[in-house]
């Protein structure tokens, strides 16, 4: 059974002579949140409009949950591209209330759409007395009139302080327990490693990696290592089969390893040949890392 909410071949786009999007293919399982990441003029807004068919798309296709293309699929999706024109003089209620008049909505969901968003005790307060991240708040809760089954979300977080992005965070946490999937673009790396499952990057409209967040470095980690003789530490630690690469750095060994390989074994190995530690950890990279590492390895 494909548990796909979207099938994305081949999809390109050109203004002019620029190939802004360039032949992407990947997939959102259903009840996912799928991050877009990249950094800016990679393409995710771009890509994200073709999506919505906001935007007409040069070549390829892709498919909403397997629907022919006479359905209205556009009306399952939830989307925030550019952040609606509030009126600061009416409260919140109101505000979403021409939302939903516009898009065609019923606006019996508003007060479960406020509470979802945490601003249903602000509802009758003026949107003119919200703060930056409370505005972001309601238009999200914009997205989630009519009760979509996928919610898309344009650099979500983009302007807030730490404070703010926690808040939408933990927000669009809450919301994917509800079983909707959630795609956001982002360039924010570490917002997207706490609150995605899975991550498509781009780099000049061009995919470089897509799949589980966990698996976006193609090594498992790195290794640190400390001995009373690090140049032999090194000598020995490069013959392991699962190192990949080590040098000595910062008064230790620093190892890449294979994406299979055991810290265990490994210290057994160099007690093996007479090198003892004073210090073993296995540091997993970080998100920001492993995709900058990405971006440079990509010659393109």
């Amino acid at each position: 059974m494909n548990d796909n909410i979207l099938s994305v071949e081949k999809l390109t786009k050109f203004y002019g002579s620029l190939k802004a999007v360039n032949e992407l293919s990947f997939s959102v399982k259903k009840g996912s949140v799928f991050g877009v990441l990249g950094p800016n003029g990679s393409g995710k807004s771009t890509t994200l409009g073709m999506l919505t068919s906001v935007i007409n798309p040069t070549e390829g296709k892709f498919n909403w949950f397997e629907a022919t293309e006479n359905e209205q699929y556009t009306k399952k999706l939830g989307t925030l591209l550019e952040r609606p024109n509030f009126y600061g003089y009416m409260n919140a209620i109101d505000n979403l209330k021409i939302v939903a008049e516009i898009r065609g909505v019923s606006d019996d969901l508003i007060p479960d759409v406020l509470k979802s968003i945490n601003l249903y005790e602000r509802r009758k307060s003026r949107f003119k007395t919200f703060s930056f991240g409370m505005q972001q708040r309601l238009a999200i809760g914009s997205a989630l009139l009519g009760n979509p089954e996928v919610l898309i979300l344009d650099e979500p977080t983009n302007g807030l302080d730490p404070e703010g992005i926690a808040e939408i965070r933990q927000m669009i946490i809450e919301i994917s327990k509800s079983g909707k999937t959630i795609i956001l673009a982002s360039h924010l790396l570490d917002e997207v490693q706490k609150v995605c499952s899975d991550v498509l990057i781009l780099k000049k409209g061009k995919k470089i990696f897509s799949g589980n967040v966990d698996n976006i470095g193609r090594e498992g980690g790195i290794i640190e290592m400390i001995s009373n003789n690090l140049p032999h530490l090194l000598e020995v630690v490069q013959t392991h089969p699962k190192i990949t690469s080590a040098v000595i750095k910062e008064n230790m060994v620093k190892a890449t390893a294979s994406i299979d390989f055991d810290v265990s074994d490994i210290n057994k190995y160099l007690m093996e040949y007479g090198v003892f530690l004073s210090h073993l950890a296995n540091k997993k990279e970080s998100l920001e890392t492993q995709f900058l590492e990405l971006l440079k390895s990509d010659k393109s």
